[in-house]
């Protein structure tokens, strides 16, 4: 048997900026933006340059009781891990652009981690994982 998980809904506040953020601020791809006109929404997917495995769906809060969620799906803890081939590079890249890192780079067992936010608040690792770590090779 083979499966994989797909996609990763991240609710956002508006489509526009949530593009705008992923693809030319972190590099993303557009892997899809296309209207869904049966239930009035659009269905935007995005992914880490160069990536193979799991892609976000930017799903805008269509309802009241969605809105509360938006960078707070997670409740304050780390929500998405986005490898790097080279941390360093992306690190001082983000930080370039203004990206805001709260946890600074520590060396761990596992690799090089720093974590920092999205434009809405919700909370991600940026790391490199160590060769021997069991899911560095599925992250090449």
């Amino acid at each position: 048997m083979k499966q994989a998980i797909v996609h990763i809904a991240l609710v956002v506040r508006d489509y526009d900026e949530a593009i705008d953020f992923y693809v030319n601020k972190l590099k993303f791809e557009l892997i899809e933006d296309s209207y869904q006109p049966e239930q009035d929404k659009r269905w935007v997917v995005v992914a880490p340059p160069n990536s193979s495995g799991t892609a976000l769906l930017l799903a805008k809060a269509s309802k009241p009781e969605q809105e509360p969620f938006i960078g707070n799906q997670a409740g304050g803890r780390v929500f998405l891990f986005l490898n790097t081939d080279d941390f360093w590079r992306d690190y001082h890249y983000m930080q370039s652009i203004g990206i805001r890192f709260i946890r600074e780079p520590q060396v761990q067992d596992y690799g090089t981690v720093a974590v920092f936010e999205d434009l809405y608040g919700n909370r991600w690792d940026l790391l490199q994982l160590s060769p021997n770590h069991p899911m560095a090779k599925r992250c090449q």
